[in-house]
């Protein structure tokens, strides 16, 4: 197991998906905010690294819990489709129309859709901590997002943690029997692997380790 503190946030690196240590995180000071902090969770993001605020957060997701942990290994996909119902151990429901994976080849469960408006204090485990605020969704159905302290996507996204969505092509198209293994694990900043049969979507992943009081 990897041990790397950053910023007094220690990265504790297994076949889990990202396992933070709360209790490494220390109080954080971000000016003229206040914030409650809460166990770990962390949003699944897309859009362009470089920009500070935009629209597009109703494609967001959050993990209230580590999916890592959680997670299926893909190597025993056949178990967890022959499970009653496709009910992982930890409970949670494998749908093979729009299925989850991590850069160590675990299947995951799905995040929340969509990211709950509000401002979460968010890290990448790296210099930066800021607030990111999703506001509730417009007349039209969009969400924007915007983060403060100057911060860039890329500021506050977790690097080594990857997460892909992928869905079928066309009916019945897309299965996780499909990817290949020796691809995983994803090294940092490559993308994650195409499957057969499948669109993936690569989601960047922001750690959440607080919420801002009255949000």
């Amino acid at each position: 197991m990897d041990h790397i503190s950053i910023t007094g946030i220690r990265r504790l690196w297994g076949v889990a998906f990202f396992a933070i240590s709360l209790f490494a995180i220390p109080h954080l000071a971000i000016a003229g905010t206040d914030y409650k902090r809460i166990p770990t969770q962390y949003v699944a993001a897309l859009g362009d690294k470089n920009l500070n605020s935009g629209t597009g957060a109703e494609n967001w997701g959050l993990w209230p819990l580590d999916p890592g942990p959680r997670g299926v290994k893909l190597r025993d996909y056949e178990t967890l489709v022959g499970a009653e119902g496709g009910v992982a151990p930890a409970g949670w429901r494998f749908d093979a129309a729009d299925w989850w994976l991590e850069e160590h080849g675990l299947l995951m469960e799905k995040p929340v859709f969509p990211i709950p408006a509000g401002k979460y204090v968010v890290s990448g485990a790296r210099e930066v901590t800021a607030v990111l605020t999703i506001h509730p969704k417009g007349v039209d159905g969009s969400q924007k997002w915007e983060l403060d302290q100057g911060a860039s996507l890329y500021d506050v996204t977790h690097l080594r943690c990857r997460a892909a969505r992928y869905t079928p092509e066309s009916a019945n198209s897309c299965s996780p029997a499909k990817a290949q293994v020796a691809s995983i694990p994803v090294p940092p900043g490559e993308a994650m692997p195409m499957v057969s049969g499948c669109k993936a979507e690569d989601f960047q992943v922001l750690i959440v380790i607080g919420m801002v009081e009255g949000s």
